[in-house]
Protein backbone atom coordinates (compact mmCIF):
# COMPACT_ATOMS: atom_id res chain seq x y z
CA UNK A 1 0.00 0.00 0.00
CA UNK A 2 0.96 3.44 -0.49
CA UNK A 3 1.69 5.76 1.92
CA UNK A 4 -0.14 8.93 2.32
CA UNK A 5 1.97 12.00 1.62
CA UNK A 6 3.10 13.63 4.55
CA UNK A 7 2.12 17.74 4.71
CA UNK A 8 4.52 20.14 6.17
CA UNK A 9 3.03 22.31 8.70
CA UNK A 10 5.50 25.34 7.84
CA UNK A 11 7.46 25.51 5.50
CA UNK A 12 10.65 27.98 5.48
CA UNK A 13 11.69 30.01 1.94
CA UNK A 14 14.83 31.44 1.46
CA UNK A 15 13.03 33.99 -1.50
CA UNK A 16 10.97 36.90 -0.86
CA UNK A 17 10.22 40.49 -1.21
CA UNK A 18 12.80 43.20 0.00
CA UNK A 19 9.32 44.83 0.95
CA UNK A 20 7.93 41.77 2.58
CA UNK A 21 8.05 42.29 6.29
CA UNK A 22 6.10 39.15 6.76
CA UNK A 23 3.63 40.77 9.45
CA UNK A 24 1.57 37.53 9.88
CA UNK A 25 4.00 35.25 10.59
CA UNK A 26 5.19 38.06 13.31
CA UNK A 27 1.97 37.87 14.58
CA UNK A 28 2.05 34.22 15.16
CA UNK A 29 4.67 34.34 17.00
CA UNK A 30 3.38 37.23 19.35
CA UNK A 31 4.18 34.97 22.39
CA UNK A 32 8.11 35.30 21.79
CA UNK A 33 7.56 38.82 21.06
CA UNK A 34 6.14 38.46 24.72
CA UNK A 35 8.88 36.47 25.55
CA UNK A 36 11.45 38.74 24.82
CA UNK A 37 10.09 42.17 26.30
CA UNK A 38 9.73 39.89 29.51
CA UNK A 39 13.20 39.35 29.05
CA UNK A 40 14.55 42.45 28.39
CA UNK A 41 12.37 43.74 31.58
CA UNK A 42 13.90 41.26 34.24
CA UNK A 43 17.51 41.42 32.81
CA UNK A 44 17.82 44.85 32.38
CA UNK A 45 17.25 44.91 36.17
CA UNK A 46 18.77 42.01 37.72
CA UNK A 47 21.14 42.29 40.32
CA UNK A 48 19.96 45.90 41.12
CA UNK A 49 19.26 46.87 44.56
CA UNK A 50 16.31 49.95 43.39
CA UNK A 51 15.29 47.67 40.40
CA UNK A 52 12.11 49.67 38.41
CA UNK A 53 12.96 52.77 40.40
CA UNK A 54 15.37 53.50 37.88
CA UNK A 55 13.14 54.48 36.12
CA UNK A 56 11.78 57.53 37.73
CA UNK A 57 15.85 58.19 38.99
CA UNK A 58 16.79 58.61 35.42
CA UNK A 59 14.55 61.35 34.31
CA UNK A 60 14.84 63.11 37.54
CA UNK A 61 18.53 63.28 37.67
CA UNK A 62 18.50 64.45 33.76
CA UNK A 63 16.03 66.80 34.62
CA UNK A 64 17.69 68.60 37.19
CA UNK A 65 21.25 68.49 35.95
CA UNK A 66 19.97 70.27 32.31
CA UNK A 67 17.64 72.61 34.82
CA UNK A 68 20.96 73.41 36.66
CA UNK A 69 23.18 73.71 33.60
CA UNK A 70 21.06 75.18 30.61
CA UNK A 71 18.08 76.73 32.98
CA UNK A 72 19.83 78.46 35.46
CA UNK A 73 23.89 78.93 34.87
CA UNK A 74 23.25 78.89 30.51
CA UNK A 75 20.32 80.56 30.82
CA UNK A 76 18.12 79.00 27.87
CA UNK A 77 14.74 79.81 26.91
CA UNK A 78 11.53 77.91 27.77
CA UNK A 79 9.20 80.08 26.39
CA UNK A 80 7.61 81.22 29.60
CA UNK A 81 7.44 77.13 30.33
CA UNK A 82 8.04 76.33 33.86
CA UNK A 83 11.56 75.29 33.57
CA UNK A 84 10.79 71.97 35.60
CA UNK A 85 8.46 70.68 33.71
CA UNK A 86 9.74 71.95 30.27
CA UNK A 87 13.10 70.13 30.56
CA UNK A 88 11.06 66.76 31.76
CA UNK A 89 9.10 66.48 28.55
CA UNK A 90 11.77 66.61 26.29
CA UNK A 91 13.55 64.22 28.74
CA UNK A 92 10.53 61.54 28.48
CA UNK A 93 10.35 61.60 24.98
CA UNK A 94 14.37 61.57 24.27
CA UNK A 95 14.84 58.71 26.65
CA UNK A 96 12.12 56.72 24.62
CA UNK A 97 13.41 57.31 21.28
CA UNK A 98 17.21 57.23 22.11
CA UNK A 99 16.83 53.68 23.72
CA UNK A 100 14.56 52.44 21.25
CA UNK A 101 17.16 53.38 18.37
CA UNK A 102 20.19 52.22 20.42
CA UNK A 103 18.16 48.94 21.22
CA UNK A 104 17.32 48.09 17.67
CA UNK A 105 20.58 49.26 16.08
CA UNK A 106 22.13 46.32 17.53
CA UNK A 107 19.79 43.66 16.56
CA UNK A 108 21.64 41.23 14.28
CA UNK A 109 25.01 41.83 16.23
CA UNK A 110 23.59 40.98 19.91
CA UNK A 111 21.46 38.14 18.65
CA UNK A 112 23.84 36.23 16.22
CA UNK A 113 23.78 33.54 18.44
CA UNK A 114 19.57 32.94 18.82
CA UNK A 115 19.73 34.05 14.88
CA UNK A 116 22.19 31.05 14.18
CA UNK A 117 20.41 28.35 16.37
CA UNK A 118 16.89 28.69 15.65
CA UNK A 119 14.25 30.31 12.52
CA UNK A 120 11.64 33.13 14.09
CA UNK A 121 10.38 36.37 11.93
CA UNK A 122 13.95 39.09 12.32
CA UNK A 123 11.25 41.48 12.85
CA UNK A 124 10.44 40.07 15.75
CA UNK A 125 13.78 41.34 17.91
CA UNK A 126 13.34 44.94 17.20
CA UNK A 127 9.67 45.17 17.68
CA UNK A 128 10.23 43.48 21.22
CA UNK A 129 12.59 46.28 21.70
CA UNK A 130 10.36 49.18 20.98
CA UNK A 131 7.59 47.40 23.25
CA UNK A 132 9.78 46.57 26.17
CA UNK A 133 10.81 50.40 26.16
CA UNK A 134 7.03 51.82 25.77
CA UNK A 135 6.12 50.19 28.99
CA UNK A 136 9.49 52.27 30.67
CA UNK A 137 8.44 55.42 28.74
CA UNK A 138 4.77 54.57 30.29
CA UNK A 139 6.39 54.35 33.88
CA UNK A 140 8.59 57.81 33.07
CA UNK A 141 5.39 59.47 31.36
CA UNK A 142 3.46 58.91 34.53
CA UNK A 143 5.81 60.60 35.90
CA UNK A 144 5.71 63.90 33.91
CA UNK A 145 1.95 63.80 34.30
CA UNK A 146 2.52 63.56 37.79
CA UNK A 147 4.05 67.26 37.76
CA UNK A 148 2.24 68.44 35.09
CA UNK A 149 -0.81 68.55 37.08
CA UNK A 150 0.82 70.28 40.06
CA UNK A 151 1.68 73.15 37.30
CA UNK A 152 -2.10 72.73 35.49
CA UNK A 153 -3.62 73.26 39.54
CA UNK A 154 -1.38 76.16 39.49
CA UNK A 155 -2.48 77.61 36.80
CA UNK A 156 1.38 77.76 34.99
CA UNK A 157 0.28 75.98 31.42
CA UNK A 158 -2.18 76.32 28.85
CA UNK A 159 -2.54 72.71 27.17
CA UNK A 160 -4.73 72.43 24.39
CA UNK A 161 -6.45 69.66 22.10
CA UNK A 162 -3.23 68.65 20.22
CA UNK A 163 -3.00 66.50 23.01
CA UNK A 164 -4.79 63.67 21.39
CA UNK A 165 -2.17 63.00 19.43
CA UNK A 166 0.33 62.02 22.02
CA UNK A 167 -0.06 58.52 20.94
CA UNK A 168 0.35 59.25 17.52
CA UNK A 169 3.69 60.88 18.13
CA UNK A 170 4.67 57.86 20.06
CA UNK A 171 4.02 56.08 17.19
CA UNK A 172 6.48 58.24 15.21
CA UNK A 173 9.07 58.15 17.35
CA UNK A 174 8.95 54.11 17.58
CA UNK A 175 8.42 54.00 13.64
CA UNK A 176 11.41 56.87 13.50
CA UNK A 177 13.93 54.51 15.98
CA UNK A 178 12.53 50.94 14.22
CA UNK A 179 13.68 52.27 10.85
CA UNK A 180 17.00 54.08 11.85
CA UNK A 181 17.64 51.15 14.09
CA UNK A 182 17.29 48.76 11.25
CA UNK A 183 19.61 50.41 8.82
CA UNK A 184 22.52 50.70 11.73
CA UNK A 185 21.92 47.33 12.86
CA UNK A 186 22.22 45.97 9.13
CA UNK A 187 25.18 48.40 8.34
CA UNK A 188 27.00 46.76 11.85
CA UNK A 189 26.87 43.35 10.65
CA UNK A 190 30.00 44.47 8.55
CA UNK A 191 31.10 47.53 9.69
CA UNK A 192 31.76 47.25 13.83
CA UNK A 193 32.84 50.51 14.48
CA UNK A 194 29.19 51.96 13.49
CA UNK A 195 27.76 50.95 17.06
CA UNK A 196 30.29 53.23 19.18
CA UNK A 197 29.55 55.92 16.48
CA UNK A 198 26.01 55.59 16.81
CA UNK A 199 26.30 55.93 20.77
CA UNK A 200 28.27 59.50 20.27
CA UNK A 201 26.14 60.45 17.33
CA UNK A 202 22.97 59.83 19.53
CA UNK A 203 24.12 61.96 21.91
CA UNK A 204 25.38 65.06 19.55
CA UNK A 205 21.51 64.34 18.30
CA UNK A 206 19.85 65.66 21.30
CA UNK A 207 21.54 68.84 20.60
CA UNK A 208 20.23 69.37 17.09
CA UNK A 209 16.57 68.34 18.42
CA UNK A 210 14.69 71.02 20.65
CA UNK A 211 14.92 68.62 24.16
CA UNK A 212 16.74 71.74 26.09
CA UNK A 213 15.60 74.39 23.73
CA UNK A 214 12.67 75.77 21.72
CA UNK A 215 13.44 76.31 18.04
CA UNK A 216 11.80 79.75 18.57
CA UNK A 217 14.87 80.52 20.31
CA UNK A 218 16.95 79.67 17.58
CA UNK A 219 18.35 82.14 14.84
CA UNK A 220 17.13 81.99 11.40
CA UNK A 221 19.13 79.69 9.60
CA UNK A 222 19.48 76.82 12.57
CA UNK A 223 15.63 76.98 12.85
CA UNK A 224 15.09 76.59 8.69
CA UNK A 225 17.25 73.34 9.27
CA UNK A 226 15.12 71.83 12.56
CA UNK A 227 12.36 71.71 10.76
CA UNK A 228 13.67 69.18 9.13
CA UNK A 229 14.97 67.25 11.56
CA UNK A 230 11.96 64.40 12.35
CA UNK A 231 11.87 64.83 15.96
CA UNK A 232 11.56 69.03 16.16
CA UNK A 233 7.92 68.98 14.39
CA UNK A 234 7.33 65.54 17.64
CA UNK A 235 9.11 67.17 20.13
CA UNK A 236 7.27 70.54 19.74
CA UNK A 237 3.89 69.52 19.14
CA UNK A 238 4.31 67.24 22.20
CA UNK A 239 5.14 70.49 24.26
CA UNK A 240 2.86 72.99 22.47
CA UNK A 241 -0.10 70.05 23.70
CA UNK A 242 0.55 69.64 26.87
CA UNK A 243 2.77 73.13 27.87
CA UNK A 244 0.95 75.86 25.67
CA UNK A 245 3.90 76.79 24.22
CA UNK A 246 6.46 76.59 21.54
CA UNK A 247 6.49 77.60 17.30
CA UNK A 248 4.90 74.32 16.23
CA UNK A 249 2.46 73.86 13.00
CA UNK A 250 0.94 71.07 10.97
CA UNK A 251 3.40 71.34 8.44
CA UNK A 252 6.36 70.37 10.80
CA UNK A 253 4.31 67.08 12.36
CA UNK A 254 3.57 66.23 8.29
CA UNK A 255 7.23 66.91 7.48
CA UNK A 256 8.68 64.70 10.22
CA UNK A 257 5.72 61.91 9.24
CA UNK A 258 6.78 62.14 5.45
CA UNK A 259 10.54 61.93 6.10
CA UNK A 260 10.01 59.23 8.96
CA UNK A 261 8.14 56.85 6.47
CA UNK A 262 10.94 57.36 3.58
CA UNK A 263 13.56 56.10 6.37
CA UNK A 264 11.20 53.48 7.57
CA UNK A 265 11.13 51.89 3.94
CA UNK A 266 14.49 52.12 3.53
CA UNK A 267 15.37 50.25 6.68
CA UNK A 268 13.25 47.37 5.83
CA UNK A 269 14.83 47.04 2.29
CA UNK A 270 18.34 46.80 4.13
CA UNK A 271 17.01 44.66 6.80
CA UNK A 272 15.37 41.94 4.62
CA UNK A 273 18.59 42.14 2.02
CA UNK A 274 20.93 41.76 4.80
CA UNK A 275 19.48 39.72 6.62
CA UNK A 276 19.74 36.78 4.24
CA UNK A 277 23.41 37.21 4.36
CA UNK A 278 24.51 38.13 7.95
CA UNK A 279 25.58 35.38 9.79
CA UNK A 280 28.22 35.12 6.86
CA UNK A 281 30.05 38.36 8.14
CA UNK A 282 28.77 38.64 12.34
Amino acid sequence: MNEPQKKWTEIIEARHSLLDLKLKEVWNYKDLVYMFVKRDFISGFKQTILGPIWFFINPILTTITFLIIFGKIAGLSTDSAPPLLFYLSGVTLWNYFSSCLIGTSSTFVGNAGIFGKVYFPRLVTPISIVISNLMRFGVQFLLFLMVWIYYLFKGEIQPNIWIVATPFLIILMALFALGTGMIFSSLTTKYKDLSMLLVFGVNLYMYATPVIYPTSSLPGFFKKLAFYNPLTGIFECFKYAWLGVGDFSPLMLIVSSVIILLLLIAGTLIFNKVEKTFMDTV
